[in-house]
């Protein structure tokens, strides 16, 4: 993955192996004046004006070539993965929702599909051949619920190949800093996802750290994608918060990352 610095001053990063428009925002290039926030929040309710989120949404499409009305809804921290399409342009942004969920797919082209992170797993995935994309949240409770199994599942009944499917996995709290304690390992053990997930745990120094990228890569994995069409950032929100939003960092005084993707129009 590499960082891209946009005309507009938007700064995002971009996986080398999806070809389509996509992007994993950064903090870097809004219009958002409040400390915690400054400068591209990307969600409501965080203290900035409607107005301004708006904004900056409009500024991060800009920059990474998407469809303005991208379609997020609020998160919940769950497995759930919903198919949408042309009718649902915009919810969550410029249209209120009154549903919530944790992820996305869709075959439906000029129809863009974001997931909004500030530690958390932003996972994009695209089988181009198909014209299939996902975009997933995966927080420890969707992680080792398998919300990337299955985002995986809902593209193969769209038509997507495992296969064929690129996952990128962007920014999030790393292995170096996300410490959790023994009920979070408890957990983990009772979860669905237990024996792709507990190997990812390890004692450092008598604490305990889970990698949730290497846990999403176990699930992609065990889902059928190939190991080369995995593409992880490796970037810590939490150890890079000039560029990153982090929760744990900020103790919750922060703005929020939108991940997101779409299939060109085409002709």
């Amino acid at each position: 993955m590499r960082f891209i610095d946009a005309p507009n001053g938007v700064c995002y990063v971009r996986s080398n192996r999806i070809a389509l428009p996509h992007g994993f925002s950064t903090r870097i290039g809004g219009v958002s004046a409040l400390p915690h926030t400054a400068s591209l929040n990307l969600a409501f309710g965080r203290g900035d004006d409607d107005a301004v989120v708006l904004a900056n949404l409009d500024r991060f499409t800009d920059a990474v070539g998407l469809p303005a009305e991208v379609i997020s809804l609020p998160q919940i921290h769950s497995a759930d993965v919903r198919v949408v399409g042309e009718a649902d342009r915009g919810l969550g942004y410029q249209r209120p929702a009154d549903v919530s969920c944790d992820g996305y797919v869709t075959a439906a082209r000029g129809v863009a599909i974001g997931v909004k992170t500030a530690d958390c797993v932003p996972i994009l995935l695209a089988d181009e051949t198909a014209g299939v994309i996902g975009a997933l949240h995966a927080g420890w409770r969707g992680t080792v619920a398998g919300i990337a199994q299955a985002g995986v599942g809902k593209m193969v009944a769209l038509g997507a190949d495992p296969a064929r499917i690129v996952a990128a996995i962007g920014p999030s709290i790393g292995p170096c800093c996300y410490m959790v304690g023994d009920d979070f390992a408890a957990a983990v053990a009772a979860s669905p996802c237990a024996d792709l997930c507990l190997p990812h745990l390890a004692r450092r120094d008598g604490h305990l750290f889970a990698d949730l990228p290497a846990m999403n890569t176990a699930i992609l994995r065990a889902a059928g994608l190939r190991a080369d069409n995995i593409d992880a950032s490796g970037l810590c929100t939490c150890c890079d918060t000039a560029r990153f939003y982090s929760h744990r960092a900020s103790h919750g005084q922060r703005g929020t990352m939108l991940s997101a993707i779409a299939l060109p129009k085409g002709d």
